[in-house]
């Protein structure tokens, strides 16, 4: 079991194209941890407005009626992707990875892969 600092640094150096990973938390819109990013990709604006993406999701699924979980929402950008993957683990409620990738760089399917792997050997 990985820690949240340690995870997040196998994200940036695990994953291909990466340019910054967090873990936040949607109910208070806080990154728990980050790692990467710059002037350019700050990652604690990117952990409140990624905050509001998940909470429309959530919503509009309880409108809907869905009875089903969200196991990653993909942002597609010219120039990069924008993974967000909600946790699934015991103690992980109200939380996600969020991942930003160069897009000329990344393999979308591994980084999904890769961040699936990553949550699963997170310790909350």
């Amino acid at each position: 079991m990985a820690n949240v600092e340690t995870s997040l640094k196998e994200a940036m150096t695990a994953i291909e194209g990466s340019l910054g990973a967090a873990l936040v938390d949607y109910t208070s819109g806080m990154a728990l941890g980050t790692v990467g990013g710059g002037k350019d990709l700050d990652l604690n604006v990117a952990a409140a407005g990624n905050t509001d993406v998940v909470r429309a999701k959530v919503r509009t699924m309880e409108m809907l009626g869905l009875k089903d979980e969200i196991e990653d929402i993909l942002i597609t950008l010219g120039g990069q992707y924008h993974l967000i993957r909600l946790l699934r683990a015991r103690g992980s409620n109200g939380l996600f990875l969020y991942l930003a990738l160069d897009k000329a760089r990344a393999n979308l399917a591994m980084a999904r892969h890769q961040l699936r792997r990553i949550e699963a050997e997170l310790e909350i």
